[in-house]
């Protein structure tokens, strides 16, 4: 996974770091800024260098917190068990990961009817035709986080949800997976259809450290 990054709202951009590369990353920073002074933070960690630049270090889905870098990034490259609820309109994704080894996993996809340009009666029939397919799938996107999910629960740090919100939203408020709505984690991933690539791909992703840096005015 390379290095990306992208602007944040409000201004500043967030940066994600593989979490082998945060100490690098902090040398870099104070190299370009100045020793920074550390803060803890319910994120994580806030780096202030002398020259005013500030980095804010998240701490990743499932990792404890720690008050310095040095633990932030032995916490960050430690290994520990994450779920991953993946879902969209026409399928869902969810697997277990034990450090990088994705050890459960299930991808379920269903067709839902595309939208239709006609009108009047057909344009409706076919729009519940394809909520009820949708409800469906999210149905059975729930019933299989109950028997895939739910028994790995005690033993999970984090539930790393990622694709539609609202799909997620739906599975989540089954009662039945209570246990799991309470582990997941702030991250929430931006993936496209759940395939067993895209879960694979969902790991590093979960795993990464996000770091929102602002330059000195």
């Amino acid at each position: 996974m390379g290095m990306r990054s992208w602007p944040a709202p409000g201004g500043g951009r967030w940066i994600e770091v593989e979490p082998a590369r945060v100490a690098r990353w902090v040398e870099g920073f104070a190299t370009r800024h100045g020793a920074p002074a550390t803060t803890g933070q319910p994120y994580g960690l806030l780096l202030t260098a002398p020259d005013g630049a500030t980095a804010a270090l998240h701490t990743p889905p499932g990792a404890p917190a720690t008050p310095d870098v040095t633990g932030f990034a032995a916490a960050a490259t430690a290994n520990r068990r994450i779920g991953l609820l993946l879902a969209r309109k026409g399928g869902v994704a969810v697997g277990v990961a034990d450090g990088d080894k994705l050890t459960v996993s299930k991808v379920d996809t269903r067709y839902v009817q595309g939208r239709t340009a006609a009108g009047g009666w057909s344009q409706q029939r076919f729009a519940r035709r394809r909520d009820n397919q949708a409800k469906a799938v999210l149905g059975d996107a729930a019933d299989l986080a109950v028997r895939l999910l739910l028994p790995e629960a005690s033993t999970l740090t984090a539930l790393v949800t990622g694709g539609d919100r609202r799909a997620i939203d739906t599975v989540l408020a089954d009662r039945r997976l209570a246990p799991l709505a309470a582990l997941r984690a702030d991250r929430h991933l931006d993936v496209p259809e759940p395939r067993h690539p895209v879960l694979l791909a969902a790991i590093p992703a979960a795993h990464a450290v996000h770091v929102l840096v602002h330059d000195p005015e």
